[in-house]
């Protein structure tokens, strides 16, 4: 009754007193809850007022802990790699061919497939001399990671004193994926962690996963979902043990489409894989992309100029590629040299959010191969036609590239249907 009372009162007292209607609630200080007046404290008693402040409290603290972000242990190192291969200039030389594809390389050329003689061509590579002027990269088997000279200097010792940062392939393949239409998965999460550390105290310090959508299937959703889902935990393992990840998902050139189609799978994985990779809380600035070109299928009759190419590259990429991303490095595919030279020229006659550069395989070897045909003779030629090759993507790099003094063999066709490495 004696609080029937103070209520009553209390309502009396209100109604006497002009309204200002511009009064804002006063805000608490620490819970930012409206506080509450001192009649109402009254009424409601101590007890109530403590309940609810300190549940306005707990409901900022459970706010401010959704926003807590806790740093890598490597976080300042991947940021430190991702920058120094994605620098002016310079690009990436993919020499991470299996065993096995290693193999049909040097039968192209009449040399048998044996350790030996992978070694001494991948030792041609990496001795390139002046290499890293336009290579920041290079992407190694992991045979090759281990392997050393024929004088017996380690493959990872000659690439850093040239200033290029060893990486390494992680992944294990390509598999078929059951109840698809011919579509594969990529296999080699069971273990990965492990590896990666062990390829990091080997000196390892970034790694490459190739994923792939097949238009001519499809895509499935499942297929698609497969290939980004993997890569994302793929980039979440390797930045734990201090790797920067290449994520890449291969749009593959097989097919008849159109370059529009081309675009609209291109989107949709891209979306899918940045989706995935922010919920694995993968670091956007310790990561590189290498995506494929936006360009018709290799069936399609009606080839496109890179000023096309670069066009529907670049507007996938600013739809889909935040800023925060250091570098993009673009693969071959199957592009002749010449060709894939020309669309990353293309594209960098405008500055762009990231480093738009290359991680070339087949496009920056092709010639080397054909020149060196496994003869010790051979190997200096070999090496001027690597820098050849090296320097004219990285002037594309610049968007400085000029194609007059080209050989008519850069412009030779390289794709292959159903490529795998």
């Amino acid at each position: 009754r004696e609080n029937e009372y103070d209520l009553e009162s209390f309502e009396r007292e209100r109604e006497r007193k002009p309204k200002d209607k511009t009064r804002e609630p006063i805000q608490h200080p620490n819970t930012m809850a409206p506080a509450m007046s001192v009649a109402n404290k009254n009424f409601l008693g101590k007890r109530v007022v403590a309940r609810q402040t300190r549940a306005a409290r707990a409901a900022v603290a459970r706010r401010n802990a959704k926003l807590v972000v806790k740093a890598g242990a490597y976080d300042e190192e991947l940021i430190a790699t991702a920058n120094s291969i994605a620098s002016q200039g310079r690009g990436i030389l993919a020499m991470d061919e299996s065993n096995g594809t290693c193999g049909i390389r040097l039968d192209s050329i009449g040399v048998e497939n044996t350790e030996d003689n992978r070694r001494a061509y991948r030792q041609l590579l990496v001795t390139t001399p002046g290499l890293g002027e336009y290579i920041s990269g290079a992407i190694l088997f992991e045979e090759t990671l281990y392997q050393s000279t024929k004088d017996g200097k380690p493959f990872v010792d000659c690439l850093k004193e040239a200033n290029i940062v060893p990486g390494i392939k992680v992944d294990k393949g390509l598999v078929p994926m059951a109840n698809s239409n011919k579509e594969s998965w990529c296999q080699g999460l069971d273990g990965l962690a492990e590896r990666c550390a062990e390829y990091y105290k080997q000196g390892a310090r970034f790694a490459k996963w190739r994923s792939v959508v097949n238009i001519t299937a499809g895509p499935t959703d499942k297929a698609l979902n497969d290939c980004a889902y993997g890569l994302a935990r793929y980039a979440a393992i390797a930045q734990d043990n201090g790797l920067v990840p290449i994520v890449e998902p291969e749009i593959l050139l097989d097919g008849e489409h159109d370059i529009d189609t081309t675009l609209e799978v291109a989107s949709r994985t891209w979306a899918q894989t940045f989706k995935y990779l922010a919920d694995q809380d993968v670091l956007f600035e310790g990561i590189l992309l290498k995506p494929s070109m936006v360009t018709p299928g290799a069936d399609n009759p009606n080839k496109c100029s890179p000023e096309t190419v670069a066009e529907y590259t670049l507007k996938m990429l600013n739809r889909r590629v935040p800023p925060a991303v250091p570098g993009i490095m673009f693969l071959s595919g199957g592009q002749s040299e010449l060709e894939s030279t020309l669309n990353l020229n293309a594209m960098n006659q405008s500055p762009n959010p990231w480093h738009v550069s290359f991680s070339y395989a087949r496009a920056l070897q092709n010639t080397v191969l054909k020149t060196w045909k496994g003869d010790d003779a051979n190997v200096d030629a070999a090496q001027a036609a690597l820098i050849g090759r090296a320097k004219a993507n990285s002037l594309a790099q610049l968007g400085k590239y000029d194609a007059s003094g080209e050989a008519a063999s850069a412009g030779e066709g390289m794709f292959e249907k159903g490529y795998v490495y």
